[in-house]
């Protein structure tokens, strides 16, 4: 048996509960939409992101199937695997692909998975600091990737959300790359921490989240956001000749009241980001950058462990906006060490 979060979607209330699956339970169904399950995974950490605490909530958004499995992250061992591409104690993780939407997540000691979505958890992380960098990590780095491609290679750049787990990994990755960092929040007493990840200055939000002019001064050459509506709005209108604008969150709307001035006279790129549905090349791509360029201590200052019967209670927590940072979960323990042999590592 498999101990593990389920969630199931009623008339009323979900029922959420913290119950032992068996293995046929965590299958997906032959005629499901992500049928491919040909990898079972020895889960050891997840993480619990702004998705999966609405999926705890019941919304009927995230979780698209049930009963489910919570955890768009998943991390842990290849248990057994019927594609050549991984074997047996290789090291693995992943990321969105439907995990804790479409088909049963990270949130339970087991997952049969697609081996297609995987990625090799890089050697430079343990379990714990993959799951701690988890899609926030990941999604950050899908961002600055966004900006390199778009020929923003230095400059100043804004972070909005820069309290939360995307933005936080956004600070230091950006540091690391010789951008200097605006970061907006709506927490000042964030501001001493969020300047150790990298941030030069810490902005106030309400500065940003207002009604906006069609255009305003040029102050950054790249946005990521994570926030959407008016704060996306003015920073779009701030941003300089031919910068770029990277969404990738919607924290406080999906709503974008703005003009097209920034864009055509300013000639201003709004990139957008799905992290979910990223291909496997950009995936790894992604990994072998967040190998190279955080340093594990870093993971550890912003990601807080937790354990698997924690995580009901700490996604209300996250809900309410009373969480900095990440969280990773621990669901499993290790089956051994050894390193992943199969996909790209780093």
């Amino acid at each position: 048996m498999t101990r593990g979060w389920q969630i199931t979607l009623g008339e009323g209330d979900p029922v959420v509960a913290l119950v032992d699956l068996d293995d046929a339970a965590l299958r997906p169904a032959s005629d499901a939409p992500d049928a491919t399950a040909d990898v079972a995974v020895d889960v050891t950490w997840s993480g619990l992101n702004y998705k999966d605490a609405l999926a705890f909530a019941g919304n009927r958004g995230v979780v698209r199937s049930s009963p489910l499995v919570p955890g768009i992250d998943v991390v842990g061992t290849v248990a057994s695997s019927t594609t050549p591409r991984w074997a047996p104690g290789d090291r693995v993780l992943l990321n969105g692909a439907g995990a804790g939407e479409t088909r049963h997540g990270g949130l339970a000691e087991r997952a049969h998975l697609d081996g297609g979505t995987l990625v090799a958890t890089p050697r430079a992380f343990t379990d714990q600091q993959a799951a701690g960098i988890g899609t926030a990590g990941f999604t950050a780095m899908l961002a600055v990737l966004a900006l390199e491609r778009h020929g923003v290679t230095h400059g100043d750049v804004l972070v909005t959300g820069a309290s939360g787990g995307l933005g936080a990994f956004a600070i230091a990755l950006l540091a690391r790359a010789g951008f200097t960092v605006t970061a907006a929040t709506g927490r000042p007493e964030q501001a001493d921490r969020l300047q150790h990840l990298g941030a030069t200055v810490v902005l106030d939000r309400v500065e940003l989240d207002r009604p906006s002019r069609a255009l305003e001064s040029q102050h950054w050459v790249g946005v990521i956001d994570a926030v959407g509506g008016p704060l996306l709005a003015t920073a779009l209108a701030q941003v300089r000749q031919n910068g770029v604008a990277v969404a990738c969150g919607n924290a406080a709307s999906a709503a974008l009241a703005t003009t097209v001035m920034p864009f055509i006279l300013r000639g201003v790129s709004l990139v957008g980001v799905n992290s979910s549905l990223t291909a496997r090349t950009l995936r790894e791509q992604a990994w072998q950058r967040l190998a190279r360029d955080l340093d594990p201590a870093v993971v550890d200052a912003i990601a807080r462990p937790i354990a698997l019967d924690e995580a009901r209670d700490a996604a209300a927590e996250v809900l309410a906006g009373r969480v900095a940072g990440r969280l990773a979960v621990r669901v499993g323990e290790p089956a051994s060490a050894a390193p992943a042999t199969g996909g790209v590592s780093a």
